[in-house]
């Protein structure tokens, strides 16, 4: 819908004013996905409608809303998720203090674990922002540092009933190898306590399970000595390994909430309590008068814990792999350097490195930080940047990046960045960044969870009504506590929270090892559904830059001639189609000669003395003003610019000899690209600033129907907005620089890079290598990802509703079906390991054979690190 004066008024909606005397505070949301007046209309409402807000204005123009809130009762985060749900994005723009913190969290199960972790976070004062990730077990929180602390944020997380491993600001230096090794730390441990209290439950539980299930088979299993060593040995499941459950689960019931380990626990202490209660004190159930033992379930409390803490270990070690990018990545770097001072070497951490600093790397090592050379000459592996497998000649003055492998000679190399802000560290960063956050479909998720324990308990409970009312005998009763534990354990939240988080954190990895940095799970899901694609012609259809294409001479005159006569007098220009003359000259073997007398008019031409003649060279105009007619060489010109291509007229010695012309030239990937986003469905149109001749030429060439040229930065920002007014789902595809603001405008800004411009503020998907031939590979990979996501959740959804019911004995009317509270459990725990082993398969994204793309990574972890 076209923006008019009335969308640029600003409407107010004021909601009640805080209390008396409250401190309110304004802050300025940009919002995103706006089209029309009522968008305007949707997101004013969105944010009038959170606590605390005192007055909400948002403007159509500006993209962005204002609001004034009492900071006591919400914050800009909780704006900014209300716009969210409103279908819309808000972006959180950071103070130039704020800090980013990350937290290693230990003991989440859920996704309700995650909500009440974000809870924790964003209830500390001057937190901004804070997101959790299940399968990664990270929170990352940006808070004031004025106003809230990393103590602080330790204290939230453990009060709400979790463990902090490791929290810390990201420090400036400090290498991703460093940051990696801590979060190592402390997976490692997670794992080595879990795989204890495995072993330790399992011991206890196998003869647990043989007594408990010997049915008279052993001789004294169902007389009181078997009954208390059951009870002993369910007490050492229970109260050892089991503990963990239970102290979350008070956790949890202190803060009136609930998840998985509310399930467990309460599943568990039922089967024990009832069966405790039935080994001292039979004498309470009927019928003991008359030696009637009631039936115990110390089998199924054991079991139950056993086959939890199993599929916890198997989830740890599947989460493990959701990392293997990272630490792919991670890996390249060296942990030290030799730094060269006064012509000794001495060993030093990377992290002591400081710009300016010379270091040695001598054949076989990776280069310990970005740098230019210094001294000496060799061949260095880039594919961890670039993707190419041939390696690049380096000698004095030429960059290298950190991580790259020295492969001939020795490098002197003087440093210019180091840490954080290295090429390689921001690959790192951005891609953790990018597994910290969620897609908009993990709010189905994140809805359902927050309902989901609640509702489990309260089916559970209906259940065990509903048997007891059938049957209200001791073995009624038995039946139905057995029901009611079964209910309580076959429920997964799990498998709910790590749907959407595992496949964003695989998909996002394995598209940096493609090539292809995605800034996060919103991005990842736009892209998923982008349908149409503009793309910007100069450097990302074509090289960038000009190139020789023609040569044409009158009768008379050869073309070596005219082009080393040419290429000597362009030789001495900056120009570019003047480079570009002189390197088609050279590439087609032909030396220039020297020139003198060199003389330019900008607009018209070059002209210079070679060889005793003199060389004209430029317009039509140009020559003409030196007495030239260019009438004959006309029909050439035009028919060459018809083509997109720019032709000068050259004269020697005051008479026509012939033209030359440059274009700017395809990529050789664009055509694949294009045909491969056609395959996927997704229209394709260029912009360009270029004349509408030049334009159409490149689009024809290469099969391209529609082309707006002639258009301006702001304009290309109009047309985005066109396009999605009509409904598509647009991604713009530029350089970033004077792209941004049609990047920033598009449902998906894709910035073509290398791997060291690669953090293009502006655009949400960065390209590192293979310029717009990766642009179909990102497509595809998001569209397997929210593919894979689905999966997850359907897979999660379809195992409660049909779990559930068969748990609770709905179906033993008619089929006899009762499942024991032990193979629950089991079902319990494997659904969230299938939900991981789903997403890992992602993993295998474009490793078929027929890949014209080998991934970027592989061949350069197959090296030998330093």
């Amino acid at each position: 819908m076209p923006t008019t004066a009335m969308d640029e008024m600003i409407d107010e909606t004021t909601s009640p004013e805080p209390p008396d005397g409250a401190a309110t505070e304004r802050c300025q949301l940009p919002i995103g996905g706006m089209t029309c007046a009522s968008c305007v209309g949707r997101v004013e409402r969105a944010l009038g409608a959170v606590e605390g807000v005192a007055e909400a204005s948002v403007s159509l123009a500006t993209g962005s809303a204002s609001v004034r809130f009492d900071p006591r009762r919400t914050s800009p985060a909780a704006l900014a998720r209300a716009v969210e749900a409103a279908g819309y994005t808000a972006t959180l723009a950071p103070p130039a203090a704020e800090r980013t913190a990350t937290l290693e969290i230990t003991s989440m199960t859920c996704a309700a674990c995650v909500r009440r972790v974000e809870q924790a976070l964003g209830a500390v004062p001057g937190v901004a922002d804070a997101q959790v990730n299940l399968p990664l077990n990270r929170a990352t929180v940006r808070f004031d540092p004025a106003r809230a602390s990393l103590d602080a944020l330790r204290r939230a997380v453990e009060k709400a009933g979790y463990g902090v491993a490791d929290a810390r600001e990201r420090a400036r230096g400090e290498p991703a190898a460093r940051r990696a090794e801590r979060r190592e730390a402390a997976a490692a441990a997670e794992r080595r306590a879990l795989r204890r209290d495995l072993v330790i439950a399992a011991v206890a539980s196998v003869p647990l399970l043989v007594l408990g299930m010997s049915h008279g088979a052993i001789p004294h299993a169902d007389e009181p000595v078997g009954r208390y060593a059951q009870l002993a040995l369910a007490s050492v499941v229970v109260f050892g390994p089991g503990r963990r459950f239970f102290r979350l689960a008070w956790a949890a019931a202190r803060h009136r909430t609930s998840d998985m380990n509310t399930l467990v626990a309460m599943g568990t202490g039922a089967a024990y309590m009832y069966s405790l209660v039935a080994v001292v004190a039979p004498g309470l159930f009927a019928h003991a008068e008359h030696g009637v033992t009631p039936h115990v379930y110390f089998e199924a409390a054991g079991a139950i814990l056993t086959f939890v803490l199993l599929g916890k270990v198997l989830e740890g070690r599947a989460k493990d792999r959701l990392a293997d990018a990272v630490r792919g990545l991670v890996a390249l770097a060296p942990t030290t350097a030799r730094r060269v001072v006064r012509e000794r070497e001495e060993e030093v951490p990377v992290e002591a490195l400081t710009p300016g600093d010379l270091v040695l790397v001598r054949p076989g090592e990776r280069v310990p930080a970005d740098g230019e050379v210094a001294r000496g000459a060799s061949a260095v592996d880039e594919s961890m940047l670039t993707g190419e497998s041939l390696p690049v000649d380096k000698a004095e003055g030429a960059r290298v990046w950190g991580g790259t492998l020295n492969q001939s000679g020795a490098l002197t190399v003087r440093v210019r960045e180091t840490g954080e802000d290295t090429a390689l560290a921001r690959i790192v960063d951005a891609v953790e960044r990018a597994q910290g956050q969620k897609a908009p479909i993990a709010r189905l998720a994140d809805v359902i969870s927050s309902w989901f324990v609640p509702a489990v308990l309260a089916i559970a409970t209906l259940t065990l009504a509903a048997w007891l009312a059938l049957d209200p005998s001791a073995d009624g009763v038995a039946t139905a506590i057995e029901r009611f534990v079964a209910v309580l354990v076959i429920a997964c939240p799990c498998a709910l929270g790590l749907a959407t988080p595992a496949a964003v954190a695989v998909g996002t990895g394995r598209g940096a090892e493609l090539g292809v940095l995605v800034k996060g799970g919103v991005a990842l899901e736009t892209a998923s559904r982008v349908d149409t694609v503009l793309l910007d012609k100069t450097g990302t259809l074509t090289e960038g830059r000009p190139e020789l294409t023609d040569v044409v001479t009158v009768e008379g005159v050869e073309q070596t001639t005219l082009l080393a006569l040419v290429a000597a007098v362009e030789r001495q220009s900056e120009h570019p189609i003047a480079r570009a003359l002189v390197e088609g000259a050279l590439a087609r073997g032909v030396e220039p000669g020297a020139a003198t007398d060199f003389a330019s008019e900008p607009g018209g031409g070059v002209e210079a003395s070679v060889g005793g003649r003199r060389i004209r060279v430029g317009t039509a105009a140009w020559l003409a003003r030196g007495g030239v007619a260019t009438d004959a060489l006309e029909p050439s010109a035009d028919a060459l610019a018809s083509r997109g291509r720019s032709a000068s007229f050259v004269a020697i010695d005051g008479a026509l000899a012939g033209l030359v012309a440059v274009a700017d030239r395809p990529r050789a990937e664009a055509r694949r690209a294009l045909a491969e986003l056609a395959a996927l469905g997704v229209e394709v149109a260029m912009i360009s600033g270029d004349r509408e001749r030049a334009a159409r030429a490149i689009a024809d060439e290469l099969g391209i129907a529609r082309v707006y040229a002639e258009v301006s930065p702001l304009d290309k920002a109009a047309i985005v907005a066109q396009e999605r007014a009509r409904g598509r789902v647009v991604a713009m595809v530029g350089d970033g620089v004077n792209d941004a603001p049609a990047l920033a405008r598009a449902d998906v800004g894709v910035a073509i890079g290398t791997g060291t411009d690669i953090a293009v503020a502006a655009a949400d998907v960065a390209l590192m290598q293979g310029g717009i031939a990766r642009l179909p590979t990102a497509l595809s990979l998001a569209r397997a990802t929210l593919r894979n996501i689905r999966q997850n959740l359907f897979w999660a959804f379809a195992y409660n509703l049909v779990g559930l019911p068969l748990a609770a004995g709905v179906l033993y009317e008619w089929t006899g079906w009762l499942l024991s509270p032990v193979f629950a459990s089991a079902a319990m725990s494997l659904s969230s390991v299938s939900v991981l082993a789903n997403a890992l398969r992602l993993r295998r994204f474009g490793r078929a054979p027929a890949t014209a793309h080998p991934p970027a990574l592989e061949g350069a972890t197959a090296s030998a690190p330093s």
